[in-house]
């Protein structure tokens, strides 16, 4: 079983260096998912072997939150706001700038810092919000929470 478990951690820290390949992700996801099914067959086996009641109220329970975790980490990285959301972003950003460029008109003498300074926060302001959406794929990332899984793998050894 300890076998198991590394072979799954390590499918599981693959899953997210993998990232943007997705065909490579779902293969990895894929060998997850299997990995698991052979440690909980392994688990219910094994508990059911054990003559006492506490081994498999213990280590199931333990074993399905695990899991329900990766699920549950898995979902989170494929749900996103809708296009719409999108859409009234960019309608946003049009608007501003817009009322900005309608209000710069009217004055006799264009102040150039104004006009960069605008168009920077507007466009670094749309480009976090995307970005933030999108951890693993843009300038932010979140590769750091990953570290917890290899430090985990290194202690298994």
């Amino acid at each position: 079983m300890r076998d198991l478990f590394r072979r799954y951690l390590d499918s599981r820290i693959d899953v997210y260096r993998k990232v943007p390949d997705m065909e490579a992700v779902k293969s990895e996801q894929a060998r997850s998912a299997k990995l698991q099914s052979e440690i909980w067959a392994l688990a219910v086996s094994s508990t059911g072997e054990a003559g006492t009641a506490q081994a498999p109220m213990l280590l199931l329970p333990a074993l399905n939150a695990m899991f329900d975790i990766t699920t549950t980490r898995t979902e989170a990285a494929r749900v996103h706001p809708p296009l719409i959301t999108f859409a009234m972003l960019g309608a946003l950003t049009l608007a501003c700038s817009l009322f900005a460029g309608y209000d710069m008109a009217i004055r006799r003498r264009l102040n150039v810092l104004h006009s960069i300074a605008f168009a920077v926060v507007l466009s670094v302001t749309a480009y976090v919000i995307i970005d933030l959406e999108y951890p693993r794929l843009g300038f932010i990332q979140i590769s750091e929470s990953d570290q917890v899984l290899v430090d985990l793998r290194k202690s298994m050894n």
